[in-house]
């Protein structure tokens, strides 16, 4: 988390434009993924994300310091894709909420923390691909920012309960998919050593 982005708020509305590059200097690798995540194409997510920090750069007069500048930005650029996804009327990618119980998809998330950092997060990042616009931005924020409910309620515009809600239905689309590309019998390895430890 960055303490000092105020300061280079206060700078900018104060006239020096320069700061603002940091800024986006900043927050923009973040930005544009969560923008590729959305959008699903490279141009688009790139143009969506140069929307977004444009969108920031107007109204950073409005921005109130009642969320941290992170949450505010990462708003932006979701309302940013979402206006530009309506716009195209792109067919979304749909995939099968599986009955998973909740035991099922800690397991999942269990297999996964096995796997090494690298390749783990690889795997994530193949199967977001394939996920709706929306899981696959509530995930990103979920697994690789590790944001709080509250936070993630603060970027869409949902109570937390709700975001537990929706997430949790997100995870069971990541397992559908997760289940097809992690080998069956690792996954029921890491099932049985996962039952053994709550026995």
């Amino acid at each position: 988390m960055t303490t000092n982005d105020q300061v280079y708020i206060d700078s900018i509305l104060n006239g020096d434009a320069n700061a603002f590059a940091v800024l986006v200097d900043r927050y923009k690798d973040l930005v544009f993924t969560l923008a590729l995540r959305m959008m699903k194409h490279r141009e688009e997510a790139e143009e969506a994300a140069q929307d977004a920090f444009v969108k920031v750069y107007k109204s950073l007069d409005k921005f109130k310091g009642e969320s941290k500048f992170s949450t505010w930005i990462y708003r932006v650029a979701y309302n940013t894709c979402l206006d530009r996804l309506k716009k195209n009327k792109r067919q979304q990618y749909t995939v099968e909420i599986n009955e998973y119980t909740e035991h099922q998809v800690k397991t999942l998330d269990n297999a996964l923390d096995k796997i090494e950092a690298k390749e783990r997060e690889q795997t994530i990042q193949d199967c977001l691909a394939s996920l709706p616009s929306e899981d696959s931005f509530l995930l990103t924020l979920y697994y690789f920012e590790e944001l709080s409910l509250e936070d993630i309620g603060k970027i869409v515009d949902l109570k937390p309960n709700n975001v537990k809600v929706k997430l949790f239905r997100s995870r069971k689309k990541l397992a559908t998919v997760l289940r097809k590309k992690l080998d069956n019998e690792t996954i029921e390895s890491y099932e049985g050593s996962y039952r053994a430890a709550f026995r």
